[in-house]
This record gives structure tokens, C-alpha cells and sequence, in this order.
């Protein structure tokens, strides 16, 4: 049998005829940026979080950089992010002139741990990134109140969290990207809700980051040619609105049918010796973007499914601080002991709302097979 990773054919079969639709209505209208269906989509997306304002962007690395930038976030800040994330995180906050201060994450769910924040605030400290990574949430009452404390900034970095929820203490259940100050989602292909292409998004709640972020990503400007200061150009495709906007009705019912599927894995992995599952807090209600195990000899097993035919993946091989791109900062792997060495032991299984219970138990029965031998 062979198992994808992810099979995003098979989603676009499944609503071939109204993607097929939304897409030649944008020929019809030649709507090819921004345009009315991006306007629709950033209307249903903030609904659907529950949170005042959305401004499509080009992509989630942007919605980053043009968070962080109308923060007032430049030289001489620093910002704080997890060690265990894609690139793009840190990248931000260096496109714009600030410094990375990087902080290990939890051994348990793998998010950026709340009880090290503090130790990486400084001076110049002015913002935390939380990732909400895999598609849980992290842990937001904690990190929320640190910086209350220390009058700090808080993106969500939403990239990987489409309708993923967390518990408040005082707030009950909340979609992410409604707790900081802003918010940034991607849309790359491969994620919950995916474009046919590059796209993102940034939320707010705040009206003047909202105005300065929608102005930012559009040149600067709050008319074709009166532009108040000088941004970038970072606009939503008119496809990529149409697309969004068609499968953000379904995302819902893929997002409850990843949380079976993950349901299945966790009672099944829980049985065999050498895997480490997934851990839930009772506060989050993941969207369960990847299925994260871990393991260590997680090299070979990684080989022996794949020899068999399934598809798995690692995130991430190599921790932020480990990076030859943040050398210059002089850290070492004993300064980030969990994610330095749990890049060797995660291992991403295949996880999409068409998978199969037959699929499923295939995977798992060959896992149980490797841990025999």
C-alpha cells in the first residue's frame, strides 16, 4: 500500500465542480488581485476566528513581516521566538532589523515553553512570537500574562492553527488568533486550509493595526496614488480568495475528521513500546496540522516506512539555534537542550481528512512491526 503524506488531490476532487467555478468566475470578472472574493474570504475568515478584522497578504512570511512592522518593531528590539519552528519566524523578525532571542520548547507538546520566557526577556525585549505549532495551541494564559508584565507585544503565529482552540481560564473557548495583539495564518498549499498557491493573513481585534497593516501590505497607500508612507506589495491573489473562500466551508468538517483520525493514532501508538505520542492539554482542542510522534531511533524507523511504501515527514531536522543562519548569535546546543535533541527523534506521520482507518491501521501495524524486529 502506499500512503501520502498529505493527498491533496483527493480534497480538490471532492469539490472539484464549485473550485472549478470560483476560479473561472475570476477569469469572467479578471478580478487577479485582491477584488471582491478576497474581500468575501477576509470577511468569513475573521468570522470564523471570531476576531474583528483580516487583511490577505501574499503569504504567511509577510503577514509576519508586516505584523512585526506595524508594531513599530525595527533596530535595536528584540523579539522573542520558539526554537522549535520553521524558519520563517525568525526570519521576520530579522527582515526587520530586529534580533532573534530564541527560547527551547516544552518537552511535552513541543510549543514554546512559558516557563523559559522569562529568562530571555531583556531591555530591548519588545514582542513574543508564539507558534502555535502542529495545531495546538500554546499555552496562552501563561504567556499572555508574562507579558502584561514586561508591557510586551504578542503575535500568534497561526501558520499551522486554522480554527485550532484554547481554553482561558477567564474566557472559556477561543479560536487562536484571538488572543494577542495580532495574528498570522499561511495558506501554503499543504496546510488545513490551503491555497492553490502562496497566501496569508494577519487578524486583529485593533483597528489602527489593522489600517496600517492593510495600507502596509498595499504600498502604503489609502488610494491608488496617495500613499502615506512607503510598504510593500504584498496583496491576496483574486484566485487565491476565490479558492480559499470556496474551501473555507469545508474546513470545519476536515478539521473534525483530522481530530478522529488523531483520536485513532493516539489509541493505537499508546499500545506500542518505544513511541512517544502526542500530549494534549486539557486547554487546547488541536486542529492537528501534523500528527508528531517521537522516538529514538526515529532515522531508522523514518527509512522502514518509507521502504513500506508510507510517506512521513520531519519537523523540524534542525532546531532555530542550530541553524548556520543564526550562527552570528553564538549559541550552542546545550543552551536549547529539549529541541536540540528532539530534532532528531520527531517524526511526522501522514495525517489529512480523506485518510482511512485501512490507511491508518497500515501505518500503525508497520511501526509495530519495526519495533519488533
Amino acid at each position: 500500500m502506499k500512503i501520502p503524506f498529505i493527498d491533496l488531490n483527493a480534497q480538490y476532487e471532492s469539490i472539484k465542480e464549485e473550485i472549478d467555478s470560483a476560479i473561472r468566475k475570476t477569469f469572467e470578472t479578471t478580478s487577479f488581485v485582491l477584488g471582491e472574493s478576497v474581500k468575501a474570504f477576509e470577511e468569513d475568515f475573521s468570522k470564523a476566528h471570531d476576531v474583528k478584522h483580516c487583511i490577505a497578504v501574499g503569504n504567511g512570511t509577510d503577514a509576519l513581516v508586516i505584523s512585526l512592522k506595524v508594531l513599530g518593531i525595527g533596530a535595536g528590539d528584540e523579539v522573542i521566538v520558539p526554537a522549535n519552528s520553521f524558519i520563517a519566524t525568525s526570519e521576520a523578525v530579522s527582515v526587520v532589523g530586529a534580533r532573534v532571542s530564541f527560547v527551547d520548547n516544552h518537552p511535552n507538546t513541543y510549543n514554546i515553553d512559558s516557563n523559559k520566557i522569562e529568562k530571555a526577556i531583556s531591555k530591548n525585549t519588545k514582542a513574543i512570537i508564539v507558534v502555535h505549532l502542529y495545531g495546538q495551541s500554546a499555552d496562552m494564559d501563561s504567556i499572555l500574562e508574562i507579558a502584561k508584565k514586561y508591557n510586551l507585544f504578542v503575535i500568534e503565529d497561526s501558520a499551522q492553527a486554522h480554527l485550532s482552540e484554547y481554553r482561558s481560564v477567564d474566557g472559556g473557548w477561543r479560536k487562536v488568533g484571538s488572543f494577542g495583539d495580532i495574528a498570522t495564518f499561511s495558506f501554503y498549499p499543504g496546510k488545513n486550509l490551503g491555497a492553490y498557491g502562496d497566501a496569508g493573513a494577519i487578524l486583529t481585534n485593533n483597528s489602527s493595526l489593522a489600517k496600517k497593516a492593510r495600507m502596509y501590505a498595499n504600498h502604503g497607500r489609502v488610494s491608488k496614488y496617495d500613499h502615506e508612507f512607503e510598504g510593500i506589495n504584498s496583496r491576496m491573489d483574486g484566485i487565491q480568495g476565490a479558492v480559499l473562500k470556496t474551501k473555507l466551508k469545508y474546513l470545519e468538517s476536515w478539521t473534525n475528521k483530522r481530530r478522529k483520525a488523531a483520536q485513532y493514532y493516539l489509541k493505537k501508538l499508546n499500545e506500542i513500546e518505544g513511541v512517544s505520542i502526542p500530549v494534549v492539554p486539557e486547554t487546547c482542542n488541536p486542529v492537528w496540522h501534523l500528527f508528531v510522534i517521537r522516538c529514538s531511533n526515529r532515522d531508522a524507523l523514518k527509512g522502514y516506512l518509507t521502504d513500506n511504501g508510507i510517506s512521513v515527514g520531519v519537523h523540524y531536522p534542525i532546531s532555530l539555534p542550530n541553524l548556520k543562519a543564526y550562527k552570528y548569535l553564538s549559541y550552542n546546543s546545550n543552551d536549547f537542550p529539549v529541541s536540540s535533541s528532539y530534532q532528531k527523534m520527531l517524526l511526522s506521520l501522514p495525517i489529512f481528512p480523506e485518510i482511512t482507518q485501512k490507511q491508518q491501521d497500515y501505518v500503525i501495524t508497520a511501526i509495530e512491526e519495526f519495533f519488533k524486529l
